[in-house]
């Protein structure tokens, strides 16, 4: 069976707790990101060994392996825009089609170990950026091509909720950030 796309705006979870997760992104200071990022990349690299990791457990939900590859392809995406809002005035962001790129890429088909490796590397990459961060420039701004704007700070609350909600959906919960 297809994954049926995820059309949702997700940028709701800076006003309010998920309520599929319990992940509350107020109660998250842009200065924890980083640390909430290491301890998310432990529990991928746990999830990711588990032997079953490329089984889907319902035929229309991604495996474990296919979120890790998600969560991968996060951090790298966050990261370059994370570059970006930095060293640019106001940047505009492509739309990325995680859908799309879940195809594309045959999440289903990649090695753990090697997913779980680049997972790693990705989130140590955004985690030191976001430890980069200076007090001055949260307030800096970004926007995607849907329309939805962001700063420095709103944009670090709302990355982080992605790798904590996905442990969730592959029963591996954080447990940070729940109200």
């Amino acid at each position: 069976m297809t994954i049926t796309p995820d059309t949702k705006d997700w940028t709701w979870v800076l006003e309010k707790a998920c309520p599929e997760c319990g992940f509350d992104t107020a109660l998250v200071p842009a200065d924890r990101v980083a640390e909430l990022t290491r301890a998310s990349i432990t529990r991928w690299q746990e999830v990711l060994r588990r032997p079953d990791a490329s089984i889907r457990t319902e035929p229309d939900r991604w495996s474990a392996l296919e979120y890790g590859c998600h969560v991968r392809d996060v951090f790298r995406i966050f990261d370059g825009r994370l570059h970006r809002m930095l060293s640019e005035d106001d940047p505009l962001f492509e739309n990325w089609d995680q859908d799309v790129t879940a195809i594309e890429d045959r999440y289903a088909e990649q090695d753990p170990s090697q997913v779980a490796g680049a997972l790693s590397a990705n989130g140590a990459a955004l985690a030191g950026r976001f430890d980069a961060v200076a007090s001055d420039d949260l307030a800096r701004p970004g926007r995607r091509s849907d329309g939805a704007r962001f700063t420095v700070e709103s944009f670090a609350r709302y990355f982080i909720h992605d790798p904590i909600h996905h442990l969730y959906d592959v029963g591996a919960p954080l447990g940070a950030g729940r109200g």
